[in-house]
């Protein structure tokens, strides 16, 4: 029986979070799985790293300051390599040079929301900075992904040299942590259920159906 009613789904993820990058796919395998529950996603802002400074870092110098040195996130890196790879995703962490402040790739998808294309704009960032060791500091780079996914390019550019919407992604990732989410990607439910971590689809799909289900009941 399909729901009346769109199942209001709200993740809170970034861009250079790997778990987040692997939660994204398992999210659409799982929204595959039920069909007949419609679910409205909306994408939220989570600072992972918000001291990374604006212009970004070196990576290596990143990697010594969170992990105390580069040796120690080799072992997280093979984990995380050899899990997005079980969900037919690349990552390839030698090709990271830079270390992004990944505010302006927030301000991105927040526009891009605007025509329907905030997850392709989130899957295209996600790509370039774990696939292909993208540059997110580059304002050529994002541009470039903006268009990529249907926003103009000149536009993009302009908006990216103002301070147009940086307090509301701030705003917006303050909240995610006053109301409690430490981790991502989350996922909330209904305004009223949270799900944390890169779930397995059919998990995933369980809840979405669970909560479906009371709301149309309710």
């Amino acid at each position: 029986m399909v729901s009346s009613h769109p199942l209001r789904l709200d993740v809170v993820s970034d861009v250079v979070c790997p778990w987040c990058y692997i939660g994204k796919r398992r999210l659409e395998r799982a929204l595959a799985l039920v069909p007949d529950v419609p679910v409205a996603v909306s994408w939220y802002p989570f600072l992972l790293n918000a001291w990374v400074p604006r212009e970004g870092m070196a990576r290596e110098d990143y990697l010594v300051t969170k992990f105390g040195s580069v040796e120690a996130y080799r072992d997280i890196a093979n984990r995380v390599v050899e899990a997005a790879a079980q969900d037919g995703l690349q990552y390839n962490p030698e090709r990271v040079q830079r270390q992004p402040n990944t505010l302006d790739c927030h301000r991105l998808i927040h526009w891009a929301g605007a025509s329907d294309a905030a997850a392709a704009m989130t899957q295209r960032l996600m790509e370039l900075y774990f696939r292909d060791g993208g540059d997110l500091t580059e304002r050529d780079v994002l541009v470039q992904a903006a268009a990529d996914v249907g926003l103009d390019a000149d536009e993009t550019r302009r908006r990216l040299a103002t301070d147009e919407d940086i307090d509301l992604i701030e705003a917006q990732a303050a909240e995610a942590s006053q109301k409690g989410i430490s981790g991502v990607p989350t996922y909330v439910l209904a305004a009223r259920y949270a799900i944390s971590g890169a779930q397995p689809p059919e998990q995933l799909a369980a809840a979405f159906r669970q909560v479906a289900a009371e709301a149309d009941a309710g």
